[in-house]
């Protein structure tokens, strides 16, 4: 298998500019969060792109990283990398991840411009006052995400992947 230096680059460049947005957007949005350490809510079994796949495996792998986590039932929906209400893998959390507890601004299926939000979060907050300059475009990394990913595929010159295809998590735990 290539390297895949160019489009791992640019995935960890797309993380750089998300993790940016999201500390700019926690901050100014503290006083409305219960997101801490500790909180682990949305630590769910979620899949990622195989671009985000290979290249935190490929990291862990680098950093010689023993999974510790417990192993947990196939119907158990919380993150394999989840132990003690922390993420073991917290460096190299998935993008999905790095965007947990804010307000995500996206479109749904009819078109529509909709917002997402933690139960927990925003509960003395006039939904009103949310604006694109004060939620996260989440539609708008995705995409940059998947086109990241349709690349990564194509120069895999094989046909493992779908374009759409999306890889658990839990799979990543079974190959370190």
């Amino acid at each position: 298998m290539k390297e895949h230096n160019n489009q791992y680059t640019a995935y960890f460049e797309l993380r750089k500019t998300i993790d940016k947005i999201s500390e700019k957007l926690s901050g100014k949005h503290r006083p409305h969060m219960q997101c801490r350490k500790g909180c682990d809510l949305c630590c769910m079994d979620y899949s990622i792109l195989p671009i985000e796949f290979h290249y935190i495996r490929n990291q862990l792998q680098k950093e010689g990283f023993k999974k510790s986590t417990p192993e947990r039932e196939e119907n158990n929906n919380t993150c394999i990398f989840l132990s003690n209400n922390t993420c073991t893998i917290y460096n190299h959390r998935p993008v999905i991840c790095r965007t947990h507890g804010l307000p995500l601004l996206y479109t749904n299926e009819d078109y529509e411009w909709e917002l997402s939000t933690c139960e927990l979060n925003f509960r003395q907050f006039d939904y009103e006052n949310f604006t694109p300059e004060n939620t996260f475009p989440q539609d708008k990394f995705n995409s940059k995400l998947f086109m990241l990913n349709k690349e990564f595929i194509n120069e895999l010159g094989e046909k493992k992947y779908d374009e759409f295809e999306l890889i658990p998590l839990r799979n990543l735990a079974k190959q370190l």
